[in-house]
Formats: C-alpha cells, sequence, structure tokens
C-alpha cells in the first residue's frame, strides 16, 4: 500500500513534467529551442501566487467547477496501475466509477463554462459534451473485450502485473486495434490535435480552451492541473499497453514503464508537429474511428471465441 501511495504521489508530481515533453518536441520541430521542461510548474506557482477574478454573472458553480475538475482527475490516478504495480484503491466493477468520476469532472466543468452566460463559452461546452460521447461508447466496447478475457471489471485486472501481457496472448492482433482506440481516446479527451488545438486563441475553433477562458489565478491552476493529471492517466494505459513486459526487478519495470510514457507523450508532440487540426465537421468521424476499431476488435475476439 505504501508503494502505491507513493507512485500515486510521484504519478501527480510528474505529469506536468511529461506534459512539457510535447511542448518540446513541438519546439524541436519548428526548430525552436522551445520552454524548459520546468516550464509547467513554473505556471503553475505563477497561477497560485494570483487572485482570481469573478465576473457578477457567475455563481458559486463557476468557482465548484476546476476544484471538482481537479479533485476527479487526482481520484482517477488512485484506481489506476503504475508501473505494473497494485493502484491505491481497487474493486470489482471500480473502472464503471472511473468513467463516471471522469464524466463528473467534465460535468463541473462545462456547469462552470455555461455559468458565465458567455455565448462563446456556451459554444465550446456544446462541444465538449458532444465529442466524449462518442469516446464513452468506444470505452464500453473495450470493456466488453477486456470483461471477456477477464471477467473482472476492475482496471488492476487489465494493468498491474502481467495482465497486459496476458491480453496480447489471449487477444493477439486485434488488440493492436484496441490501442490505437485508446490513443485517439486520449487525444479527443484531452482536447489534443487533431481534434483541438490548445495552443490556438480563435474562439471559434476552440473546444477546451474556450470553456476556461474566464478562469484565472488559481482556478485556472486548477483546471491546467487536473489536465494534466487526465492525460497522464490516457498515457499511462497506452504505455502499458504498448510495453506489456516484466523484467522482473521493480525498479527495472518502473523505468522501462516510464520509457513507454515518454514515448507515448513523444508521439503526441510528433503528431501535433505533422498533423493540423481537423475541420469541425470532420472531428466526429475521426472519434467515430476508435468507435469503429474497438467494435470491430470485439467481433473478431467473439468469433474467435466461439
Amino acid at each position: 500500500m505504501t508503494k502505491s501511495i507513493v507512485l500515486w504521489a510521484l504519478a501527480i508530481l510528474l505529469a506536468p513534467f511529461f506534459s512539457a515533453v510535447i511542448l518540446k518536441v513541438k519546439a524541436f520541430f519548428g526548430g525552436r529551442k522551445g520552454s524548459p521542461l520546468l516550464i509547467n510548474y513554473y505556471t503553475l506557482i505563477k497561477l497560485f501566487k494570483k487572485g482570481s477574478v469573478y465576473s457578477t454573472s457567475t455563481t458559486f458553480l463557476f468557482k465548484l467547477g476546476p476544484m471538482v475538475s481537479l479533485c476527479a482527475a487526482i481520484t482517477v490516478l488512485m484506481f489506476l496501475p503504475i508501473a505494473g504495480q497494485p493502484p491505491v484503491f481497487s474493486f470489482n466493477g471500480d473502472i464503471i466509477f472511473i468513467l463516471y468520476l471522469l464524466g463528473l469532472g467534465r460535468f463541473f466543468t462545462i456547469a462552470a463554462a455555461m455559468d458565465t452566460a458567455s455565448p462563446f463559452e456556451g459554444m465550446g461546452a456544446a462541444r465538449e459534451a458532444y465529442f466524449p460521447i462518442i469516446c464513452e461508447a468506444t470505452m464500453f466496447m473495450i470493456l466488453v473485450l477486456f470483461y471477456i478475457f477477464t471477467g473482472k471489471l476492475q482496471l488492476a485486472a487489465y494493468f498491474s502485473g502481467g495482465h497486459p501481457l496476458g491480453l496480447w496472448q489471449a487477444a493477439g492482433s486485434p488488440l493492436l486495434f484496441v490501442v490505437i482506440s485508446f490513443f485517439i481516446i486520449l487525444l479527443t479527451e484531452n482536447s489534443r490535435v487533431p481534434v483541438d488545438d490548445p495552443a490556438t486563441h480563435l474562439e471559434l475553433t476552440m473546444i477546451h480552451e474556450v470553456m476556461v477562458l474566464d478562469h484565472s489565478g488559481p482556478d485556472l491552476g486548477f483546471i491546467e492541473m487536473g489536465s494534466f493529471c487526465k492525460l497522464f492517466f490516457y498515457s499511462t494505459i497506452v504505455a502499458s499497453l504498448i510495453f506489456p513486459f516484466e523484467l522482473g526487478h521493480p525498479l527495472l519495470n518502473m523505468g522501462m514503464f516510464f520509457v513507454a510514457l515518454l514515448f507515448v507523450y513523444i508521439a503526441i508532440g510528433v503528431m501535433e508537429s505533422v498533423m493540423a487540426r481537423y475541420r469541425m465537421d470532420r472531428v466526429p468521424k475521426f472519434v467515430l474511428t476508435s468507435f469503429a476499431l474497438a467494435f470491430f476488435a470485439t467481433i473478431v475476439t467473439l468469433e474467435f471465441v466461439k
């Protein structure tokens, strides 16, 4: 239990660092030196030193949104097996609880955006409510596949110890479609290119960033920290699937896990460097690709099991 708590705290501390790797990769492709890898820590410290400004049109929901989204993201990490180690909390059915927690954080973020009475933030909130619906359908389709092999709805039963390798041995090549689906979900849930561009400042093309335009100071810091933790959560799942091996020693497993995690963040940076954001009418088709891949993998697996 102590090791699990230490890894959970380490995940929270390292989440901003890994997010800065994406900025470094984009700077490399742009021929620039880029900001230091500790830039997100400097930004968080700067935000927490400032004061928050609130509009007279907002209510307590506007203040509650950033705190709930951060608490939801941090709580989700408690159920995440890191480097193959057991999570802080785990029970059969916890994956459903995790999905509801992520939905709770999204709900309060959307509610805070709607509370500003801003048409731009309302537009971003509508998009934020629309695209994750497809991601949730994909997640449940993947859960059907994982349940076939493990008989459990438990995150630790999928990604702790040697279970990821067991999934590959049981599913075979269809699991490759699941990896791609998870990566598309990662890009969509975290508003990354080609679904959204976190670096844009044009309200008409933004999804997540336009919802937090009125937040400032510590509130914005909570939102940023929650985004780092959420990205770490999905990246850990992808890293566990692309490197499912155990090396026989906890330190070696942890080292290779962080290498695989670094590879996932670099892949996100490369994606944002070589691709442009899709037109808004093409985004649903891109997100639906994840559901199609997960559905195909599940159907093929069910036929194989028969």
